[in-house]
């Protein structure tokens, strides 16, 4: 298998091709959008929160298959999943990218089918961008709910 292979298999492109939860929430807690200067991507994310929890969701990707393929991982599992549920999987992710470690596990688990872009540091911006904004997105909904009516 090619190294091109091993970022591009089959498994990354079906999830780059089935995203779920693509659009907008007009009445979203928190919403960010994240760009990788390197290659232009974008990531956008609104989501809303009830008891702890990400209730509402929504994600509009405009990056590459690879970025493609973390989001729809994201999208996947955002619904129900607390904020540190949000930060560990992001945190586990740029370690598995930047340091070695191992793909993240849980209900992540499907962002090791990205482990090969660890050898294309050019790439590590784009694959975070999903978590990235959603990790802001949930600054921006929390400090929301902080905030004195």
């Amino acid at each position: 298998m090619s190294r091109v292979d091993d970022l591009y298999h089959p498994r990354v492109l079906e999830l780059a091709a089935d995203i779920p939860h693509v659009g907008r929430l007009p009445d979203a807690d928190g919403s960010a959008t994240k760009v990788s200067r390197v290659c232009g991507s974008t990531v956008t994310v609104d989501l809303a929160l009830e008891h702890g929890r990400i209730a509402r969701f929504a994600i509009e990707p405009k990056a590459c298959a690879l970025g493609q393929a973390a989001a729809a991982v994201l999208a996947m599992h955002a619904i129900g999943s607390s904020p540190d549920d949000i930060r560990a999987a992001r945190e586990a992710l740029a370690a598995m990218l930047k340091a070695g470690a191992a793909p993240p596990s849980g209900q992540f688990w499907e962002l090791r089918h990205l482990e090969g872009v660890r050898n294309y540091p050019q790439r590590h911006a784009s694959t975070l961008l999903a978590f990235e904004a959603a990790a802001a997105a949930l600054d921006m909904a929390e400090a929301k709910a902080r905030a004195p009516a």
